[in-house]
């Protein structure tokens, strides 16, 4: 009988304790991973969790968007938050322009300009630049322009150029056999590191500009946006819209607008590509991407170094490259970009 009642009360306390594991509640997810999914382990053997903010080029957003989802798989207790506040916008969250320094990670569709590195400098903030992809900067018009296929350096100058914007306000002002309609411009706002770029590359013929000079053409035919998509819609709107941005923003929308040829140095119409910008002949609109580390994120936040070791890990960028439409940087940079975050960790 004493038996029993032993026996009795192991059974029924291995039932309450198989109760209590079933309504035990599931962690809580916070990376973007399965929420039934247990976090995993980092390469020390450690579970991270914390946080990481990336901001800056709407160009490279894509991307880095794409690669965190990747890396969320692996750490979703890591919350990494991604905004697109332009490239210089970026900088002036991650260099604390005219406010604390605020991000991790900037992204960039340009190099970091001088007045920006002082502005880190003079903030105590030290970085870590890593070229991460190459970009052909797209020119796009709306699918019913069926004239405007090719146009050279000089044209797009003219088009975009400040001074020369009365002298072209219609299709008919760069071809008299294309259509007297005026042209409806839309263009990346002040902030834009590709707006930046392209007053670099077209308008000023690869010089740099400053002050009052570094500008591009602004009436009332031209609209102005941070944000890519918005763009690209008003292109799509309108019959006769013309304007530029990241290559991944036109390849995930060819139904909607069409890439223009651009005559480069050799005098050939090339169109933007993976292969016409890697062998260089998609010139003088294809670009470098970056991404700037704060040192003292890599140091401090282990969560970041992980994030950056990833994003240049065959699992990372390389792993989305190609869908997200972008092209591979020469090889070896993300072996010398590790090598230089795992230095900045020393």
């Amino acid at each position: 009988m004493g038996f029993n009642k032993l026996g009795m009360a192991v059974v029924i306390s291995l039932i309450v304790m198989a109760l209590a594991a079933c309504a035990a509640p599931t962690p809580t997810q916070t990376g973007g991973a399965d929420a039934t999914e247990a976090p995993t382990e980092a390469a020390n053997g450690a579970t991270l969790s914390g946080d990481v903010a990336v901001d800056g080029s709407s160009t490279v957003f894509p991307l880095m968007t794409a690669a965190v989802e990747e890396y969320n798989a692996t750490q979703p207790d890591v919350r990494v938050s991604v905004g697109e506040s332009g490239t210089g916008g970026g900088f002036k969250k991650f260099c604390g322009i005219d406010q604390s320094p605020s991000t991790d990670i900037s992204d960039a569709s340009r190099a970091i300009k001088p007045e920006e590195a002082d502005a880190c400098a003079k903030a105590g903030v030290e970085y870590v630049e890593l070229l991460v992809a190459y970009d052909g900067l797209t020119v796009v018009v709306n699918p019913a322009n069926d004239y405007a296929e090719c146009l050279d350096v000089a044209q797009l100058g003219q088009l975009f150029r400040p001074e020369d914007a009365e002298n072209a306000d219609t299709w008919a002002d760069l071809d008299p056999a294309w259509p007297a309609e005026p042209i409806k411009f839309f263009v990346p706002d002040p902030d834009s590191g590709t707006r930046d770029f392209f007053i670099e590359a077209v308008i000023a013929g690869g010089l740099k500009l400053e002050g009052d000079n570094a500008n591009i053409r602004q009436d009332d035919n031209t609209s102005f946006s941070s944000d890519d998509n918005v763009l690209l819609q008003g292109v799509a709107g309108e019959e006769f819209g013309l304007g530029f941005f990241g290559y991944a923003y036109y390849i995930n929308n060819t139904d909607k607008v069409k890439a223009v040829a651009i005559k480069n140095k050799a005098g050939e119409c090339v169109t933007p590509g993976s292969e016409t910008v890697q062998d260089g002949s998609y010139n003088p609109l294809s670009r470098p991407l970056y991404i700037y580390i704060n040192k003292a994120s890599l140091t401090d936040k282990p969560q970041v170094a992980d994030l950056v070791k990833y994003l240049l890990s065959e699992d990372g960028f390389p792993l989305v490259m190609e869908d997200v439409g972008y092209s591979l940087p020469p090889e070896g940079s993300y072996a010398d970009g590790l090598a230089e975050v795992e230095a900045a960790l020393k």
